[in-house]
């Protein structure tokens, strides 16, 4: 008697293994010589071929790979930013929370980025650190269209993208034009809530000036939320994509402070010192002041 367990007529089919099998029977296809692949389409190749590590340190690599895909995330982030604001902006609001909601989405990922960098010890970072040389976050231009989108606005934080024109003016046009808080209040005003002028036609380079009026305005919608529905769910929106911001920032002093301390910062910050000013930032002030009052 023969040893195999299976007939001749099984031979074929007991040989081939069963993700084989799988991808047969749906008859997936395989041949992709002059057709567009998965690695064509998302251009991996050029992705995948941009991690060019200076030093001779293994851990350089986390080190780029963690800012790449947070400059990814950051690229999605403006995309969706953009387009939420043009629709508080026309009135479109379901679609606006939509892309509001996509973007705190997008702010947790950036949160929990920071745990993978945190696996780089203080050591790790020393042996890279001379190959930076004097490139720094604080120089990313995204980030800065974002700070400047979110109505964090400084004259001085355009400085660092002067040497590239074409980035510079990216930057400027985020600078000069109004931020999502800018045109949430534009849309009470046309709501008919008795936000003051001071704060729908103002000079959108200014940082933003919090308001007794505007957070009264405000309170008119909290307190009547089935009344004004879509504005009460605007103002959460706010203060879920604020709150993950703090998050964000939280993260990023905690992790450069355990990685580096006390040290100043590549691109000649005071490191930790800036980075803790930065949490005091509050984006959209009234939208939490008034909880306060209900």
């Amino acid at each position: 008697m023969s040893s195999c367990p299976f007939s001749a007529t099984n031979t074929a089919s007991a040989s081939t293994a069963p993700g084989e099998r799988i991808v047969q029977e749906e008859k997936a296809q395989l041949d992709f010589d002059g057709r567009m692949s998965y690695g064509d389409y998302l251009q991996l190749d050029a992705i995948l071929n941009a991690q060019q590590p200076l030093s001779p340190d293994h851990n350089e690599m986390l080190f780029i790979v963690q800012h790449q895909t947070s400059e990814l995330w950051m690229k999605l982030m403006l995309h969706e930013l953009r387009a939420a604001m043009q629709g508080i902006a026309a009135d479109e609001l379901p679609d606006a929370f939509k892309k509001l909601a996509r973007v705190s989405k997008i702010m947790e990922q950036l949160v929990h980025a920071w745990d993978v960098l945190a696996t780089m010890t203080p050591p790790e970072y020393s042996a890279i650190r001379p190959y930076l040389a004097q490139s720094s976050g604080f120089q990313s231009w995204q980030y800065r269209c974002i700070e400047f989108a979110m109505g964090n606005k400084n004259a001085a934080m355009l400085q660092p993208h002067a040497h590239r024109p074409d980035l510079s003016a990216t930057v400027q046009a985020a600078y000069e034009a109004p931020s999502l808080y800018d045109e949430c209040l534009r849309l009470l005003k046309r709501r008919g809530l008795e936000v003051p002028d001071t704060h729908t036609h103002r000079d959108w380079c200014q940082p933003y000036p919090a308001s007794v009026a505007v957070e009264d305005a405000w309170l008119v919608v909290y307190r009547d939320p089935k009344q004004h529905w879509d504005l009460y769910q605007l103002g959460e929106e706010l203060t879920d994509l604020e709150d993950a911001f703090r998050l964000w920032r939280f993260r990023h002093v905690t992790t450069v402070e355990r990685v580096i301390g006390f040290k100043r910062g590549t691109g000649g910050t005071g490191g930790v010192s800036y980075l803790r000013k930065m949490l005091d930032t509050v984006l959209f002030p009234e939208i939490w002041t008034l909880r306060t009052q209900l």
